[in-house]
């Protein structure tokens, strides 16, 4: 087994890349209101500055800073992932297939039926989330403004959009008032 360690530097400010397990669906934007209020419920627990932050439609990206003393990002977005998938479950959304996500064609849209490989099921893990998600602690400014507008390009990127403004789940309009330089980009 491996062991992976994580950089741990109280009160941080952090990028996150953080996926669903099967790539291709819409699951996050059609479910966007259930990821907000996980979301909402771990900051009121577990307080922490969301700098910006894109949900699309299989993955998301986010710019995070903790407060000062705090380093555990790692358990604020266990909580996020989980409460969310509680939810789906709870509702009914979310059944569970013990297969190798191949067997059913994994990629080819979002399947309320989770493939999940011999492993997740022995950990109990639902399938939605891949188990990890990738983080880089910012640098400096520079490094700072590269990151929160990654978040705002990437629906760009991915041919959601022709420009930011149109993605609604985004927090390019909330951070309007930081872009006096970035008018091309809306």
């Amino acid at each position: 087994m491996s062991f992976y360690r994580r950089l741990r530097v109280s009160g941080a400010t952090v990028f996150f890349t953080v996926s669903l397990a099967q790539r291709g669906g819409w699951l996050l934007v059609d479910e966007v209101t259930r990821l907000r209020a996980a979301v909402r419920q771990t900051k009121t627990e577990r307080p922490f500055h969301i700098d910006a932050w894109v949900v699309l439609p299989d993955h998301l990206h986010a710019v995070w800073t903790l407060p000062a003393g705090d380093a555990d990002f790692s358990t604020r977005w266990g909580a996020i992932k989980a409460r969310f998938t509680r939810n789906l479950r709870e509702d009914g959304r979310v059944r569970f297939h013990p297969t190798n996500a191949k067997a059913l064609g994994h990629g080819v849209g979002w399947n309320p039926t989770l493939p999940r490989s011999a492993s997740k099921v022995r950990k109990g893990d639902a399938g939605i989330w891949q188990r990890r998600f990738w983080e880089h602690h910012i640098r400096d400014e520079a490094d700072y403004w590269a990151h929160v507008r990654y978040c705002w390009l990437n629906p760009v990127k991915h041919g959601l959009v022709e420009r930011p403004k149109y993605w609604p789940y985004s927090s390019v309009h909330r951070d309007r008032r930081f872009q006096k330089d970035m008018d091309w980009m809306l």
